[in-house]
């Protein structure tokens, strides 16, 4: 049964278990001894409704609203808060480019509480762009549209891949002109404001529990790891007193499926502070992304991180041990073993070894020879060198013919459009031996093509959305033309599926897109 957003109870977990801030003012402020402050969101001059998740809405048991502007968008806004919210930003520190930034906290976040949903899970709901709160330092608290449809569009994208990720519920503009300086360069413009409705079982990061280690205040860092442990992962015993290593290696398990899962879509997060890591295994904080485009594993998308590629696309998997082991270290605290907490950091290599594997050859339609990773690895100098589309080339791979002896032209008449430039004599005799072998492979398998083209067609997406896909969007909003939003919403609900809805949106990034500001790179500016 579907309950409109005004006819819900919110409940309150943390509220109910952890200690908040006790002064109610909303100024900039180091916050200690508390998890989290109350703030009420500052108000907009006339908020509207323009994208609406209705997967996530039925699987809430939320109604969708009946109209653009009225007493939802009022809430989804901040502009009203029902007497069973009872908003609020957290509190967390972190390590932002390998450095400790001390405190941070949702800086422009406020969460309204949980939603109970029709089959008794939560779903904490939050506010990104509600305005300031006692962590958003020198900023506004305030979010441009420009940034709020791509994290709108990349939460539900990443969902519909089967990539673990935080949702967003629903997009509203807020009628005010927010300055920004898209890359920092002195020269700043008015945007429209917006705010997004993100929503996941917790929004806790690794942060949480750097700061208090930090600080050296073990009591409130005991009740926090007490209450995530009870909270989410309720098969550990908290009393035992291996619990806290437990629950360590399973954070690593969860983050390491998380990030191969990344590396199989080729998705780049551009900003992995510690502060943007889940401590259950969600992709979180949709700032500086992107999709690769051409293969390219050094590609980073992130313009602050440009001269020394910290969060680059190959790296990413080392940088969530690293991550990880700062995690490790708030809680040697507690007198957790470091020899435990090795073995949690070698859980999760293992993890992610074996899960990037199996991801890896399923991409090139191999589900049983385990031991052919050789093949995938060969694959990479190649699509590097052919200035191959990461996502085309595979989705196109599933409909090459391996049986028996490859034809040269039947492959590279299938293959070229996957290509950014034409392909060379050398080139082409390099790709003739890596079909031939993987060909061998494929036989081995004895699976049908046609059986083998279905697999591989559910872990290679047909459509991933692009930064030019998402600038071309970005750019009719803000000229209140919002049919291309409705569209990539629309495609990336079925993102593995070739239909009249994903077809269109299949193309490789064009020529005008690749020195286009949006769609090359992107700042932290939102």
């Amino acid at each position: 049964m579907l309950r409109a957003l005004y006819e819900g109870q919110f409940e309150h977990a943390l509220v109910d278990t952890l200690p908040g801030d006790p002064n109610g003012q909303n100024t900039v402020r180091e916050v200690r001894q508390a998890c989290y402050s109350y703030v009420l969101p500052t108000a907009v001059s006339s908020p509207r409704l323009i994208a609406w998740s209705h997967h996530l809405a039925t699987r809430m048991g939320v109604s969708p609203p009946k109209r653009d502007t009225g007493l939802e968008a009022d809430i989804l806004s901040g502009n009203r808060v029902l007497p069973s919210m009872k908003p609020l930003a957290t509190c967390y520190g972190g390590h932002q480019f390998g450095h400790w930034a001390r405190q941070l906290g949702d800086g422009r976040a406020i969460t309204l509480g949980e939603w109970r949903a029709p089959d008794d899970t939560r779903h904490e709901v939050q506010l990104k762009g509600a305005g300031p709160t006692p962590y958003s330092r020198h900023a506004d608290g305030r979010a441009v549209l420009r940034s709020s449809i791509r994290e709108f569009i990349a939460s539900e994208a990443m969902h519909h891949l089967g990539v673990p990720t935080t949702r967003a519920l629903a997009l509203c503009l807020t009628g005010d002109r927010i300055e920004r300086d898209m890359f920092y360069t002195g020269h700043p413009r008015l945007e429209p404001g917006a705010i997004v409705t993100r929503v996941a079982p917790t929004f806790l990061r690794f942060g949480h529990y750097q700061l208090p280690a930090a600080r050296q205040d073990s009591d409130l860092l005991r009740r926090l790891i007490d209450f995530t442990i009870t909270r989410y992962y309720p098969h550990l015993d908290v009393n035992q007193p291996d619990a806290i290593a437990c629950w360590f290696v399973e954070v690593a398990e969860l983050t390491a499926k998380m990030v191969a899962h990344w590396m199989r879509v080729g998705f780049v997060h551009g900003v992995m502070n510690t502060d943007n890591m889940s401590i259950i295994g969600l992709t979180i904080d949709y700032g500086p992304f992107a999709w690769l485009d051409e293969f390219d594993p050094d590609f980073t998308p992130n313009t602050t991180d440009a001269a020394h590629g910290r969060y680059r696309y190959r790296f990413q998997p080392a940088i969530a041990r690293w991550n990880l082991a700062r995690l490790g270290d708030a809680l040697l605290t507690f007198g957790v073993a470091a020899e435990a907490l090795e073995a949690g950091l070698e859980h999760y290599q293992c993890t992610y070894e074996r899960e990037y594997r199996k991801q890896s050859l399923a991409k090139i339609g191999l589900f049983k020879a385990h031991d052919r990773f050789d093949l995938f690895d060969g694959l990479m100098p190649l699509l590097m060198d052919s200035r191959a589309d990461w996502t085309l080339f595979f989705r196109y791979l599933a409909d090459v013919s391996l049986a028996g002896s490859v034809d040269t032209d039947g492959w590279l008449k299938q293959m070229r459009p996957a290509f950014y430039g034409d392909l060379g004599d050398p080139l082409i005799a390099r790709w003739q031996t890596w079909f031939q072998q993987l060909s061998a492979a494929v036989d081995e398998e004895e699976m049908a093509p046609d059986a083998r083209r279905d697999r591989m067609n559910r872990v290679n997406p047909a459509i991933i959305p692009r930064n030019y896909l998402l600038h071309e969007v970005i750019q009719a909003a803000e000229k209140n033309d919002f049919a291309p939003l409705e569209r990539l919403c629309a495609a990336i609900e079925t993102p593995y599926v070739e239909n009249n809805v994903t077809k269109p949106l299949m193309g490789r990034i064009p020529d005008w897109a690749r020195q286009t500001p949006g769609c090359s790179a992107l700042s932290c500016s939102s």
